[in-house]
C-alpha cells in the first residue's frame, strides 16, 4: 500500500460540501453556499453564445484578452480613481480562489508569517500551510466584527510576509470604513509586508455606503493584490471566471505562478464579459438589487425568534440563535437540515479555534419564493 505524508493533514471535506450534500439528500432549502439560484442577464448569455459561434475556442493569452483587461482598468480608474496598467498589472483568473492560491504561493515561504482576520474564507489558512507559512489569527468579534488595532498591530513582527482583508466580509456582511483603510495604511507603513485583499463582494453594499478598496489608499495599493469575482457580480459562480490588480512588480511574480497553474482561462466568457463590461448599470445596480433581497428576507423573518444585525454588504445575513437553544452551531446546523429541510452554514467554521457564538449564515441571493419557503421554516423554530 502506498504510504502518504500528507501536506494538509488536518484538512478534510469543508462544511460547503457537507452541508450541500446533507441539503441534496433532505431535499432542504438551500441558503449556505454562496450562489444565487435565479437566471443570469440572457445579454451575457447571447454574448457567450456569439462568442463560441465566432470562433474564440482555442487558448487565450495567458494574462487574459487585452479587451478585457482594458475594460477592467477603466473600470477600476472610474470606481476608484487608481489606474492599472492593463497591459502589465491585471490578470484574468479562474475565480476569485485562484487570484488568492495563486497570490499566496508567489509570495508565501517557509517560515512566513501571515495574518488572517478571522472569521475568515476557508481557503486562507490550508493554502498559507500548504506552502510552509505559519497563519497569525486575529479574531474579529462581533456584533460589528471590527478590527482590534492593538492585537493587529502586536501581531506583526519581522516574520510577517503578507496580510489578508476581506471586505465587504464574508461571513458576517460587515464592510470596512475609510477610517479602518486609513488605519492599516499607518500601520504597514514602512514595511515590506505585501497585503491580498479580498474584494469579490465589491458592488454588494448596502444602505448608501460605499466600498472601500485598497485601491483607493496609494500606500495600500503600491503593496497590494487585489482580488475580484464575476462569478459573484453576474451570478455565475460556476463559470469560475475573476481577476486581479497588482502593480506590476508584484504581477510579475504572480504571473510566474499562474502560467503554470491554470495558464489561460475559458477563452469566449472573456469575449462576452470583455462587451457586456462596456455597460457599467450591470454591475453598479447590484447593491440596490441585493438590498432589496436582504430587506425581503429580513421582514420575512421579523416575527421569528432569531436576533440580527443587518448585513452592510455581500449576499449573507447572520442570524443569532441564542435564543433558541444551547446546541452548538453546528449542531443546530445539522438539525436544522435534518428534521426542517433548510440548509445554513455554521459560523464557528469560519472562526479562531473554532469559536462558537451561536451563529448561522445564511444566503439570501435566492428567488423571494425560495426565500419565503425559508423563512416560513425559521418563523417555526
Amino acid at each position: 500500500m502506498v504510504q502518504i505524508n500528507s501536506k494538509l493533514p488536518n484538512v478534510g471535506t469543508n462544511i460547503f460540501s457537507h452541508i450541500g450534500k446533507m441539503a441534496n439528500k433532505h431535499k432542504a432549502v438551500n441558503l449556505s453556499q454562496g450562489f444565487p439560484n435565479f437566471s443570469l442577464d440572457p445579454q451575457l448569455l447571447q454574448l457567450v453564445e456569439k462568442a463560441i459561434k465566432t470562433g474564440h475556442y482555442q487558448y487565450a493569452p495567458m494574462q487574459g484578452i487585452f479587451s478585457l483587461r482594458e475594460i477592467i482598468s477603466e473600470k477600476t480608474e472610474n470606481l476608484y480613481g487608481k489606474s492599472y496598467n492593463p497591459e502589465s498589472e491585471i490578470t484574468i483568473t479562474a475565480g476569485a480562489t485562484q487570484v488568492i492560491f495563486t497570490a499566496i504561493s508567489a509570495f508565501v515561504q517557509q517560515g512566513d508569517e501571515v495574518i488572517v482576520l478571522k472569521p475568515a474564507y476557508d481557503c486562507y489558512e490550508p493554502t498559507i500551510e500548504l506552502f510552509g507559512g505559519t497563519v497569525v489569527p486575529v479574531q474579529l468579534n462581533g456584533p460589528e466584527f471590527k478590527v482590534d488595532w492593538k492585537e493587529f498591530e502586536s501581531a506583526i513582527n519581522s516574520d510577517t510576509k503578507m496580510v489578508i482583508i476581506n471586505t465587504p466580509h464574508n461571513p458576517s456582511g460587515t464592510i470596512w470604513s475609510r477610517e479602518d483603510m486609513l488605519r492599516l495604511q499607518d500601520i504597514l507603513k514602512g514595511t515590506h509586508i505585501i497585503l491580498l485583499s479580498d474584494e469579490v463582494y465589491e458592488h454588494i453594499v448596502f444602505d448608501g455606503k460605499f466600498h472601500q478598496s485598497v485601491s483607493k489608499f496609494p500606500d495600500l495599493a503600491s503593496r497590494s493584490i487585489i482580488c475580484s469575482s464575476f462569478g459573484k457580480t453576474f451570478h455565475v459562480t460556476g463559470w469560475k471566471i475573476g481577476y486581479c490588480v497588482a502593480p506590476k512588480v508584484l504581477m510579475e511574480e504572480f504571473q510566474k505562478v499562474h502560467q503554470f497553474n491554470v495558464f489561460c482561462i475559458n477563452h469566449p466568457i472573456q469575449k462576452a464579459l470583455a462587451t457586456y463590461l462596456q455597460t457599467p448599470r450591470h454591475y453598479l445596480h447590484l447593491s440596490s438589487f441585493y438590498q432589496e433581497k436582504r430587506d425581503y428576507f429580513l421582514e420575512a423573518i421579523r416575527e421569528s425568534r432569531f436576533r440580527l444585525t443587518p448585513s452592510s454588504g455581500t449576499y449573507f445575513q447572520l442570524l443569532d440563535y441564542s435564543e433558541i437553544t444551547n446546541e452548538t452551531d453546528t449542531d443546530f446546523a445539522e438539525r436544522l437540515v435534518k428534521e426542517h429541510k433548510l440548509a445554513s452554514i455554521p459560523v464557528s467554521v469560519f472562526n479562531l479555534n473554532n469559536q462558537d457564538n451561536k451563529q448561522l449564515r445564511f444566503c439570501f441571493a435566492k428567488t423571494n419564493d425560495t426565500l419565503d419557503r425559508a423563512a416560513e421554516i425559521l418563523n417555526r423554530i
